[in-house]
């Protein structure tokens, strides 16, 4: 085949799509590449859409990256808007396509054919679903900025994920009084429960109503009713619980599909049809744990993803590499971010793993304006290999993540963090960086200089029989400590050894730097010693329910209260 008989068509045009179209030009100047795409819209910021229903981005062509004409004067690319690839017959390598506007279906053919349709929103089969919004393109913005225009006094977003909670946040600042309904015991599931507790108290502190546990079974007219009977008032309704890979094109084409309805393709991004391609939201990826299949619906994700296809394509040595699901969301100022597994499902899957949080500053504590970061990590216990990692903050919580991100994808292990480099001056960090407190950490485990405890471990272990000893002083004692807890702080535990109680021990501190130098006190004097990792600020968060600030209450509830 010479150059100029190549042609390539790509079905859908935004992310995946149209990074694989761009970049095949870059690499093809005489490709023939026709990309089709059912909106009105290609090469949208899809991730901006919550930002501008709140008004955060006030300029809806802000969103809208390119267009067909900009497209085909700097590219050479015929893209064609309102056209919906209806089918695919594979023998003779042709699509079949509707015209949006004419509703005729004309057939196409290629050489190669790319497939990216994305995921569509799913909405479950509630009685009153019709009045749900969805937010995923152009046409839903656009719906649901005329929804807010009509200035609904509540809202009810059923799904706490990333987009529930930032459309929650996004609603709240055009004036609404949103309530969040997720179904499970916790906010934002790729995080641990102790981990979402700060992201749900930080929502109810701006007025947002967090429910979790129970499920919608009717939206009504102005309300959502639960499970439990309860009714909640919802001028608006918003349904945010996830997306399912828009594979249908590909499976009525005979291509393989997974269970979960992923297009399943090999590290070229092939189909099980040699001259097919896949990527974005609908093609299956490799977990960069364990090699198996996952669904990871990511942009950053999708444009690698088109980009590497290009490259196949011509034929440029390349493979997708395995998926660490890095993701981040922010909440009022609040950053959380994740990569890799979280322990909920290594104890799910029976992988024996190492937790340690910490609670650093996000930079040297004597210049002003540190915040206090919340940090997660998750090592293999047997290899010290990077399972996983969270981060909560208001600064310095992303550039944390995308370090150990990219530590777990050059193969680092936990302990390595504590020798990284990072840059430093008071403004921007800590000579001890937060990630090389985590290394410290993970390092004392490992050469046995330290033995950690978990926050959802000390209640059993202390029933059965493990003392309890609370390092801190005695003022941080009575303001809150965990029950049955003894305190000996640590400054007079020298002087006190024979107040400390024989035998095995569970030390506790605030974040528990002060737990390590007790335990390795205690160690020396004879005792086997657990150090709460992350302290009482691990244990009380994680125990504590999300409470409602006092200022946040209604006249009634003050009045109430008098």
């Amino acid at each position: 085949m010479s150059e100029r008989s190549r042609k390539v068509v790509i079905v859908g045009g935004v992310a995946g799509g149209m990074s694989a179209a761009t970049r095949l030009r870059r690499l093809d100047e005489h490709a023939e590449i026709v990309v089709f795409e059912r909106s009105w819209y290609v090469s949208f910021a899809n991730c901006g859409l919550p930002y501008h229903v709140g008004g955060v981005i006030e300029d809806r062509q802000a969103l809208l990256l390119q267009t067909p004409e900009s497209l085909g004067r700097r590219f050479g690319i015929d893209v064609r808007v309102g056209h919906e690839v209806v089918s695919i017959d594979r023998a003779a390598k042709l699509v079949s396509v509707r015209n949006l506007n004419t509703d005729r279906v004309t057939t196409e053919s290629y050489d190669t054919l790319i497939l990216s349709p994305g995921a569509s929103p799913f909405v479950p089969d509630l009685p009153g679903k019709e009045r749900a919004l969805t937010l995923r393109n152009i046409a839903d913005v656009d719906e649901m900025v005329a929804a807010v225009a009509r200035k609904p006094h509540t809202a009810v977003v059923i799904g706490g994920g990333f987009i529930g909670v930032e459309l929650a946040e996004n609603l709240q600042l055009r004036g609404i009084d949103v309530t969040i309904l997720e179904l499970s015991d916790q906010i934002l599931p790729p995080l641990d429960p102790e981990m979402a507790a700060y992201v749900a108290q930080e929502l109810v502190e701006h007025g947002i109503d967090v429910v979790t546990g129970t499920e919608a079974t009717v939206i009504g007219e102005h309300t959502v009713t639960l499970a439990t009977g309860e009714e909640i008032p919802a001028d608006l309704v918003v349904m945010s619980i996830g997306v399912r890979p828009d594979s249908h094109l590909a499976k009525d084409a005979g291509l393989e599909v997974n269970s979960r309805g992923g297009i399943v393709v090999d590290e070229f991004q092939r189909t099980s049809d040699p001259a097919i391609f896949a990527v974005g939201d609908a093609a299956e990826k490799r977990d960069a744990l364990t090699g198996d299949a996952a669904m990871v619906p990511l942009a950053q994700t999708a444009n690698r993803h088109g980009r590497l296809v290009a490259d196949v394509i011509v034929g440029r040595p390349t493979s997708s590499k395995p998926v660490l699901g890095t993701a981040i969301v922010g909440v009022f100022g609040l950053m959380a971010a994740s990569v890799g597994w979280n322990e909920k499902r290594l104890r799910a899957a029976g992988r024996r793993y190492r937790a340690i949080h910490a609670h650093p500053g996000s930079h040297a504590g004597y210049y002003p304006g540190s915040e206090t970061l919340h940090l997660k990590l998750l090592v293999d216990a047997d290899t010290d290999e990077i399972l996983g990692a969270q981060a909560i903050g208001k600064d310095g919580a992303d550039k944390r993540i995308d370090v150990i991100a990219t530590a777990m994808r050059g193969g680092l292990k936990g302990a390595d963090l504590a020798d990284l480099e990072l840059a430093y001056a008071p403004q921007f960090g800590s000579a001890k960086d937060p990630i090389n407190m985590l290394g410290f950490i993970d390092d004392n485990v490992v050469n046995g200089q330290s033995e950690l405890i978990q926050w959802h471990e000390v209640e059993a272990a202390h029933k059965a029989g493990l003392p309890l000893v609370d390092v801190r002083t005695p003022g941080e004692f009575r303001r809150g400590h965990i029950p049955g807890s003894i305190n000996l702080p640590v400054d007079e535990l020298r002087d006190r050894l024979d107040e400390v109680p024989a035998g095995d021990l569970i030390i506790t501190c605030q974040v528990g730097l002060r737990g390590h130098v007790a335990e390795r006190i205690l160690r020396q004097a004879g005792h086997h010693v657990k150090n709460l990792t992350g302290g009482y600020a691990t244990w009380s968060t994680a125990t504590r329910p999300v409470a409602r600030p006092a200022w946040s209450e209604t006249p009634a509830e003050e009045e109430a209260a008098r």
